[in-house]
């Protein structure tokens, strides 16, 4: 399939042929939802926790005798229906990560490829350079271009002065080919892809 190949002054300056098995995939919901999943488990921190009853601070004394109180038994204090107790089977600290087999990944990043192409929300540049790293000026020309919420992937370095300039522009993110990922994509409503990076994507998920 062609796609036309703009400059960032909204010019065309040719078209380029992509790849129908890696931009033409029909997306699956659960595939896609299966990946993002994989992908936000492994950033979670896993550092909750709560204190079992051999970490509360306190006495080992038994709070009363065993037996004429007219009240329950107890061992312990620090038992969880005290205050200041003990939780019981709480959260302890762990990796959410779970794992997810290398074809499934990379059907992920197909389908969210080829789903801002089917949406019409996938854009090609030549390049993602700039002059001079001004975030005035570059957000000037992404208004015109009607990008408020996008995702840059560049080819496998990004330019110094581009990615400086778009740092500090909100709804903008800049990757480089390698950390193109399922869950940035969709997260973002365009995407842009420079030929470089799309020769790469290319090259990898054939």
């Amino acid at each position: 399939m062609k796609t036309k190949i703009i400059n960032l002054d909204n010019k065309s300056v040719g078209e380029l042929d992509l790849d129908e098995t890696v931009f033409g995939v029909s997306p699956r919901k659960d595939i896609l939802a299966r990946v993002v999943n994989w992908q936000l488990a492994k950033r979670r921190s896993g550092n909750h926790k709560t204190k079992g009853i051999s970490e509360i601070s306190g006495t080992t004394k038994k709070p009363y005798r065993q037996k004429g109180t007219g009240s329950a038994r107890q061992g312990s204090l620090r038992s969880p229906q005290f205050r200041g107790g003990a939780v019981i089977f709480g959260p302890v600290v762990r990796s959410h990560a779970f794992d997810l087999q290398k074809k499934v990944r990379k059907l992920g990043l197909k389908m969210a490829l080829s789903a801002k192409q089917a949406e019409g929300k996938l854009t090609v540049i030549e390049e993602a350079k700039v002059k001079e790293a001004k975030t005035k000026l570059l957000a000037a020309k992404f208004d015109k271009l009607g990008w408020s919420s996008v995702l840059i992937i560049d080819g496998a370095e990004l330019d110094e002065q581009f990615a400086r300039a778009a740092r500090n522009i909100p709804g903008v993110d800049v990757l480089p080919q390698q950390g193109a990922n399922v869950y940035d994509i969709l997260r973002r409503d365009n995407l842009v892809l420079t030929k470089a990076a799309i020769e790469k994507l290319q090259e990898r998920l054939r």
